[in-house]
């Protein structure tokens, strides 16, 4: 896979049809969407880095989401706010399993790492 700059990666080159591009952005919010799908995540948290540039009306970033994406694969570091009463590794095994899985399916991209972080309980 070929880096074109920071945030865009080149997936596939046909001579054909042409080429397909993804940016960071877009594997980071399939990884927000597959990890707010599992019951027990009541949301993602968001970084103060991304809560700034949303408030300065700049491009919003995926909310607790942070991809890495090199030439060999893929690492996902996921913020999240577990409802109380969750098992948390349970429910961050299923996250972690739903997410490299949306990832592999989606991009084609080996996903080597998705860590998760919880960050706080919230009552449902």
């Amino acid at each position: 896979m070929e880096k074109l700059d920071r945030a865009t990666h080149v997936l596939q080159i046909d001579g054909d049809k042409g080429e397909v591009q993804i940016a960071d952005e877009v594997v980071a919010i399939i990884a927000g969407m597959a990890a707010t799908e599992v019951k027990g995540v009541a949301s993602m948290v968001g970084n103060i880095k991304n809560e700034l540039v949303a408030k300065m009306g700049m491009k919003t970033l995926s909310k607790g989401v942070t991809v890495e994406v090199t030439d060999t694969d893929v690492k996902v570091d996921l913020a999240l706010n577990m409802e109380f009463g969750a098992n948390i590794l349970e429910v961050s095994g299923i996250v972690q399993d739903k997410v490299k899985s949306a990832i592999e399916s989606m991009t084609g991209m080996k996903v080597s790492e998705v860590n998760v972080r919880v960050a706080g309980v919230v009552l449902s």
